[in-house]
């Protein structure tokens, strides 16, 4: 249940009522009315702005509206036991012990779905997407993990999900990736020396992918590159897609589809997509002016087939065609997300690197044209990782050859503390990643401080040899909660707040740093009960209060959902 909607609801409908006794002659919609958890020294459960802003709306003291609210509510919602007004007009709300409890029963019933807000909605996320020319690197490693988290998310909250792969099959780097896979097949074969060209692959990886082309084609004749060029190109980049994948596989993602940039080639998808933007008089042949920065003497003035991405959005039309005629890279992208879009997803979201930034525009307004403003496209810029190890950048390996491989990444570390970690800042800023911090057994280092909370947990069931309760049953004119358990309450109830929120703006750093401060909280409550008797929750093996139990079996919950979504173990034992 999420608390916040249920109760602004319940607002909505009795201010809607009672409008006309208010003297209230604008209600609107409540697009700006919130109800959020208030700053933890005012010690209540729900903060409100409805006054403010109905205040602002009919053009009344916001603190006068505030009084009136407060009596009516108090008289009318049962839910509401205490309100008192602040500052400019905020309503700081208690729940009753009824709320409460309902609340708490709520969430027990349903623990496995807590939080879900049942959205009931169709995406096609595509991430990673690496060039298929060797083993993932660490720049994919963020996004990689960004992508499959957004997509356990939007899961979690009732969607359905394609997690799909775009594999850059086609073109020259292919070219250049293939020619260096068969130089490394001479050298092996034929003793010679692998050439110094530029726009080869060196990393030692190269040579096991030939390696492992000989030993199951013992009598091909690898003698001439164009001859083989076909046969070398398939079984290089299924070695190479292997080695993502089975990176991938480590790092504990799967995708649901691969999309061949050169199925794109071969069923002609470019002149269907050229075509249907034509069709809706969104591609012209034209001119485009120099590029920004570019000597005019450079520039050769060819005639061109042209996006109109400007009526989108965009801030120049884009180019379709290279000067000699043949298709930009962007035109097969184009092709691709009209693929996309026929599949009739609502939702598509594309995961990208750092360095395609200046990509957004152009594709976004090419699916808006291509789907007519029916579909959003969404892209997500996950920022470069910077690795550090005892103090100083991390170096790369020699087998990976000019960078920093997923494989490296995973030598020193799990995938745990990866996931976690690389999820832990907005995906907008650059991400320090320590190697020593994420080894420590300490709160800081918060994956740790998570999954010991859930560990001590556990440690409370197997004590009571008991598991997880379904229903509490609990007295209201018995129930009571101690200091430190009210703010683990409110915490909890945040939980809805969180996944919705993060569900509707994609920052997923929220979940794992709502995890930390709410185990921050479970494990402040442990050791006061080490301190002071009153709040000790195990006394001879045995449960002091039943409150304290559900408490326990309310974080077990959360962190227990959180972690799934983020795809972290829990381990039972620590």
């Amino acid at each position: 249940m999420n608390i916040f909607e249920y109760h602004l609801t319940e607002i909505h409908n009795l201010l809607e009522a009672n409008k006309k006794t208010l003297n209230l002659d604008k209600i609107d919609n409540f697009k700006n009315v919130n109800l959020e958890v208030p700053p933890e020294k005012f010690n209540f459960d729900l903060s409100c702005n409805v006054a403010m802003v109905l205040g602002k709306l009919n053009k009344t003291s916001p603190n006068k509206l505030a009084e009136k609210f407060k009596n009516l509510f108090l008289k009318e919602i049962e839910n509401f036991s205490e309100i008192e007004i602040a500052g400019p007009g905020f309503l700081n709300i208690k729940l009753s012990k009824k709320a409460l409890i309902h609340n708490i029963n709520s969430i027990l019933k349903d623990n496995k779905s807590y939080g879900s807000n049942n959205s009931n909605d169709t995406y096609n996320i595509e991430f990673v997407s690496a060039n298929p020319t060797g083993p993932m690197h660490v720049g994919h490693c963020r996004g990689a993990i960004y992508g499959d988290v957004l997509s356990n998310l939007l899961k979690f909250n009732g969607n359905k999900v394609t997690k799909e792969y775009y594999i850059n099959d086609y073109g020259e780097q292919i070219k250049n990736f293939v020619k260096s896979v068969f130089f490394r097949i001479k050298e092996i074969k034929y003793k010679s020396k692998f050439p110094n060209q530029e726009n080869l692959y060196p990393g030692l990886y190269v040579k096991d992918i030939a390696l492992k082309i000989i030993e199951s084609n013992k009598n091909q004749d690898f003698d001439d590159f164009e001859k083989n060029f076909d046969f070398l190109k398939t079984k290089a980049l299924d070695e190479s897609m292997d080695l993502i994948k089975n990176d991938l596989k480590k790092l504990g993602i799967s995708h649901d589809n691969f999309f061949s940039e050169t199925q794109i080639v071969n069923n002609d998808l470019v002149n269907k997509a050229v075509e249907k933007l034509k069709n809706k008089n969104f591609v012209e042949e034209g001119f485009l002016q120099p590029p920004k920065g570019e000597a005019n003497t450079n520039w050769k003035k060819t005639k061109r087939l042209i996006f109109k991405s400007t009526l989108f959005g965009d801030d120049t039309d884009r180019a379709l065609q290279k000067n000699d005629g043949t298709w930009t890279y962007f035109a097969n992208d184009v092709a691709y997300h009209m693929d996309k879009v026929s599949r009739k997803y609502k939702n598509l979201v594309n995961v990208l690197g750092s360095d395609h930034i200046g990509y957004i525009k152009r594709i976004t307004a090419a699916v808006s044209a291509l789907s007519e403003n029916k579909i959003k496209l969404n892209c997500k810029v996950c920022q470069l990782v910077k690795l550090f190890k005892s103090g100083e950048p991390f170096k790369m390996s020699k087998r990976a050859g000019d960078f920093i491989s997923v494989q490296d990444l995973l030598n020193q570390v799990d995938k745990d503390p990866i996931r976690f970690m690389m999820l832990n800042r907005s995906n907008d800023v650059e991400l320090d990643f320590d190697f020593d911090k994420v080894k420590e057994k300490t709160k800081d280092n918060p994956v740790f401080y998570v999954q010991y909370a859930y560990a001590r947990i556990n440690s409370i069931f197997r004590t009571l040899d008991l598991n997880f309760i379904k229903n509490s049953e609990l007295e209201e004119n018995k129930f009571y909660l101690n200091s430190i358990e009210e703010k683990i309450v409110r915490k909890v109830f945040e939980w809805p707040k969180i996944i919705d929120s993060t569900s509707r703006k994609f920052d997923l750093h929220k979940i794992p740093f709502y995890l930390y401060e709410l185990s921050t909280l479970f494990h402040a409550y442990w050791s006061k009960g080490n301190e002071d008797k009153d709040y000790k929750f195990i006394e001879n093996n045995k449960i002091k209060r039943k409150e304290a139990f559900i408490i326990i079996n309310l974080v077990g919950i959360v962190i227990r959902n959180g972690m799934q979504i983020l795809g972290v173990s829990l381990p039972d034992k620590m």
